[in-house]
């Protein structure tokens, strides 16, 4: 019988000398029987006993029951000593099967450790030998093997850390090798200059070396297939394809997008293909996408053939790495910067700026097909279409899209120009516009039905009722000559609008209304100092916005049935914005002329209540503040003249002198005592305003067409009447102040309030009973 394995093993090992379970079980069966004889022994005993004495049947079964239980006993005893053997010898067993194992585990350990330091003794000698393949296997190998010894839970030896550092050693000197030779066979020369220009992209040059130099006093150089497929082996291939990756964005394929005179020249030579740049006179700013297209494609394809479609390990048990695609590893790394570059750099300077050129766009769309077909069929690019062309094909968007800027981006220009420079407009001024299409069947259909009633065909209108040729036109004035382009930009977009798409119709047209909201709020804002400082500027602005306004109000009636379907629902209007250009218009101008008010009333408060005149001090000072005012009215009256519509100067410069005049009226008829000599005085600088005043009106230039304004001067002044009957009072006898009141029917009257005459009469004339029936009379 053939002794357990376990304990051959243990005891040939010196740890254990005890005998094997199957000797045990033996001696214990022959106790077993051993104990079986003696109870048979004792039964036949008793029963010896027994059959002499022939006692009575109770005490047979009373000993048999004894006889029993001593039989119990016995088989008790037999078990109990079984049992707990038993239990020794399999805990014996457990301990020697978990030793075994243990010792089995390290014997493993023991293997793998020597299988680790073979793989780092040949992962050695093939670096030496420039076998970058065969290192990075083994290396590879070395790695595996260190990984399954730290898989073993229960030894966390320190050889282990020890083992780890040198494999992280091994790697990175590899890495290093590596890279030496990659930085070989693609060897980039790149500009010094951190500039990005079309000087710094001359001279780029990448150098790919097909077939790596063999000379006789070194060792062999590897291709770069193998190169490429170490770095695969090692895992940190996307790593340099990565680096190469972005420098192929930045110094090669982006400049070329960037710049139309920039070419790729490629030289093949038997070992080494080289990259350059040349650059080729052209007076366009941004290159067409085909012909960008064509400068990529050359580039890829080169690169493609000679580096990209290189096979890395067909024969490999590494399936990750034999289906490498280094084309497609490339393509996911540079596409989506690539494609944004071309977009941004390129599409976008293609999209047309006039609806009509649209068709010539399939060209671009088209191109940009073409272009994504190459890059699939080198395999640099997978999946449907992509964002590149997406762009291309939404044409209509983008379109719609850049007029909108473009418009944008015009009107601002407009806006923040020079105000001053103007031109004069009349009732026969019309915007430069192109003639507008003719309407299509359907909408002159609509037009000549329009009802007419057999009344309104046979009525007649009374010549003298009827309107004048202009009278809803603007009447002659100065606007910017910005304003003027501005409004012609408005009439040019909304004609683009009638030959566009409907998308494009609705942003052109709600573009032509951005640019009417951005004037309210950046003109105010822009030109805020010049308007509230410079009258003229102010007056232009005025005339700006009016002239904006009247043309709003016509301005969506024009276009209305030749715009898209959806803008003729009543949308197409423009007339909500005409009260917040007439207000923004007045509110500067109101502005402005509260302001010269202000300058009025503080030269006036210069004249020390034109009191005591017969002083020359105050004399001089009133004197000095009348011409001050009327200076600073002729002064505006140059200003604004040939700028502001006639009647809108009139108004104003009859507002100003007004103020002027009821300030003087005020101050005089508060005066509780005039002299002689400070009437006459009095008399004099009211002369002076009645004599030069309506010379402030002058708005035209030609002098002799002025006259009919400055005879009209109590139309556009209020208190020049009141004015002049001041002044005949401060000359004036008792009896001709009661002639001129003639009992509150007369010009006195009307000019003065009863308790006004009053108290100029008290101030005027001592008091006398003349006087008294003077002041009587005045009720």
């Amino acid at each position: 019988m053939m002794a357990s394995f376990v304990t051959e093993v243990l005891a040939h090992s010196g740890r254990l000398e005890k005998e094997d379970l199957g000797t045990r079980i033996g001696r214990l069966t022959r106790r077993v029987e051993e104990i079986k004889g003696e109870v048979c022994s004792m039964i036949n005993k008793k029963y010896n006993e027994f059959l002499p004495s022939m006692q009575s049947a109770q005490d047979l079964i009373t000993q048999v029951d004894e006889l029993c239980d001593d039989i119990d006993l016995l088989k008790s005893r037999v078990e109990s000593e079984v049992q707990q053997d038993l239990h020794v010898s399999i805990s014996e067993f457990t301990q020697l099967k978990q030793q075994l194992e243990r010792d089995t585990i390290i014997l493993s350990m023991l293997k793998q450790l020597q299988e680790f330091s073979s793989a780092i003794e040949e992962y050695n000698c093939a670096l030496s030998e420039k076998k970058y393949v065969a290192a990075a296997q083994h290396l590879k190998k070395a790695q595996n093997c260190l990984k399954l010894l730290k898989s073993r839970k229960g030894f966390e030896l320190q050889i282990f850390k020890s083992l780890s550092v040198e494999l992280t050693i091994q790697k990175q000197n590899i890495l290093y090798h590596l890279g030496e030779e990659w930085q070989k066979l693609a060897a980039w020369k790149l500009p010094t200059s951190k500039v990005s220009n079309l000087e710094s992209a001359l001279q780029t040059e990448l150098h790919l070396c097909t077939e790596p130099s063999q000379k006789e006093d070194e060792t062999p150089s590897p291709p770069i297939s193998s190169v490429l497929l170490a770095f695969a082996l090692v895992g940190e291939l996307h790593t340099k394809l990565k680096s190469f990756s972005q420098l192929l964005l930045k110094y090669i394929i982006k400049p070329l997008v960037a710049y139309p005179s920039l070419h790729a020249l490629i030289d093949t030579h038997p070992d080494t293909i080289i990259f350059r740049f040349e650059s080729v006179a052209t007076d366009l700013e941004h290159s067409s996408p085909s012909e960008v297209f064509t400068k990529i494609r050359l580039v890829l394809e080169v690169l493609q053939k000679h580096l990209l479609d290189l096979s890395l390990g067909d024969d490999l048990e590494d399936e990750k790495v034999s289906k490498i695609v280094l084309a497609e590893i490339v393509g996911d790394m540079i596409w989506e910067d690539m494609s944004e570059c071309l977009i941004k750099d390129c599409l976008v300077y293609s999209i047309p700026t006039n609806s009509s050129k649209l068709e010539q766009y399939e060209e671009v769309i088209q191109s940009t097909e073409e272009f994504e077909n190459a890059l699939k069929a080198m395999r640099f690019l997978k999946g449907d279409t992509t964002d590149l062309l997406k762009y291309a094909r939404n044409i209509n968007s983008h379109f719609a899209n850049k007029k909108c800027q473009d418009v944008i981006v015009a009107a601002r220009n407009l806006m923040t120009s020079e105000i001053h420079n103007t031109i004069k407009i009349s009732p026969e001024s019309k915007v430069a516009l192109p003639e507008l299409p003719a309407l299509d069947e359907h909408n002159r259909f609509k037009m000549q039905k329009a009802p007419k009633s057999p009344h309104n065909e046979m009525m007649n209108l009374d010549t003298e009722n009827k309107l004048g040729e202009h009278s809803f036109s603007l009447p002659t004035c100065r606007i910017s000559e910005s304003v003027e382009k501005l409004m012609e930009l408005a009439y040019q977009t909304l004609l683009e609008a009638t030959t566009s798409s409907d998308q494009c119709a609705v942003q052109l047209f709600y573009s032509v209304r951005n640019i009417f909201h951005l004037f309210h709020d950046v003109v105010p804002t822009y030109h805020k100092e010049n308007l509230q400082k410079l009258p003229q500027l102010a007056a232009i602005h005025h005339n700006n916005c009016m002239y904006i306004a009247h043309h709003l109000l016509t301005l969506g009636h024009q276009f209305k049935l030749r715009l898209a379907p959806v803008l003729c629902d009543g949308t197409t209007t423009f007339v909500d914005l005409v009260p917040g250009f007439r207000r923004l218009g007045t509110e500067c101008f109101l502005a402005q002329m509260r302001a010269q008010k202000g300058e009025l009333l503080e030269r006036l408060s210069s004249a020390r209540n034109f009191s005591n005149m017969d002083d020359e001090d105050n004399y001089s000072a009133a004197s000095r503040a009348v011409r001050q005012v009327l200076h600073q009215l002729k002064r505006l009256g140059v200003v604004w003249q040939d700028v502001l519509p006639v009647t809108i100067y009139c108004k104003a410069m009859g507002t100003l002198l007004n103020t002027a005049i009821a300030e003087i009226i005020g101050r005089i008829t508060a005066l509780e005592d005039i002299s002689t000599q400070d009437g006459d005085r009095l008399y004099s600088l009211c002369r002076t305003i009645v004599e030069e005043g309506p010379q402030v009106f002058t708005p035209l230039p030609d002098e002799n067409e002025n006259k009919k304004f400055q005879e009209e001067v109590p139309v556009y002044v209020p208190k020049w009447m009141p004015f002049k009957e001041l002044m005949l009072l401060l000359q004036a006898s008792l009896q001709e102040i009661g002639d001129r009141w003639a009992d509150g029917k007369g010009p006195l009257a009307t000019a003065f309030s009863s308790g006004e005459v009053k108290a100029l009469i008290r101030a005027l004339f001592q008091n006398t009973e003349r006087r008294a029936a003077a002041l009587a009379k005045i009720k």
